[in-house]
């Protein structure tokens, strides 16, 4: 099997990612490791790109989640996850991506269970064993910061650069995103 396989979890049918192998819950859930032991064997994934998809989980079921994932990632392979920041000081946006969402359950927050800031999404892959890069993030303060990355490496919309709610260098919408690399 290739060892360049790249992931999108929860694609909701994007077309950002040519190349990728687009999943949904229904065929790849991220906390059942049934799922993924039929699907792929251990070091077979270069890259898992999760876009506003680990704030549905709790920390714990995110700690799991990234153990799960671990295995198959190539030494070096990565998981690119985007979730709504929870420094980012806008009380609309806040308002958005909160626990259990703004409306109905029809919303798409609304089985949202954690709102991460860096230092949470950082820690909770650590404490799986990655190494954490943060590539875009609000800081403490509120002051958003920005490494700049690929996007042939997992192209996330909601983000500084794609989003349509950014412009004229105002930022309407942001994610908190990072790399969680497995070690070499």
């Amino acid at each position: 099997m290739s060892k360049n396989i790249r992931v999108v979890i929860g694609s909701g049918g994007s077309t950002h990612n040519k190349g990728w192998l687009h999943t949904e819950e229904a065929n790849l859930n991220l906390l059942r490791p049934e799922d993924w032991a039929k699907s792929f064997t251990p070091d077979s994934i270069q890259a898992v790109l999760a876009e506003h998809v680990w704030e549905h989980l709790d920390y714990g079921e995110g700690i799991r989640a990234a153990q799960i994932c671990y295995p198959y990632l190539t030494p070096g392979g990565y998981i690119r996850c985007a979730v709504p920041d929870g420094y980012f000081q806008d009380e609309a946006y806040q308002k958005i991506v909160q626990i259990g969402g703004p409306g109905p359950l029809s919303h798409p927050a609304a089985s949202h269970k954690i709102v991460h800031n860096h230092n949470t999404l950082k820690a909770m892959f650590e404490a799986a064993g990655y190494h954490v890069r943060l590539l875009e993030y609000c800081d403490e303060t509120g002051v958003f910061q920005y490494n700049d990355w690929d996007e042939t490496d997992g192209f996330i919309y909601r983000s500084k650069r794609f989003d349509h709610r950014n412009h004229d260098g105002k930022l309407g919408f942001v994610s908190l995103i990072v790399d969680a690399v497995k070690p070499q």
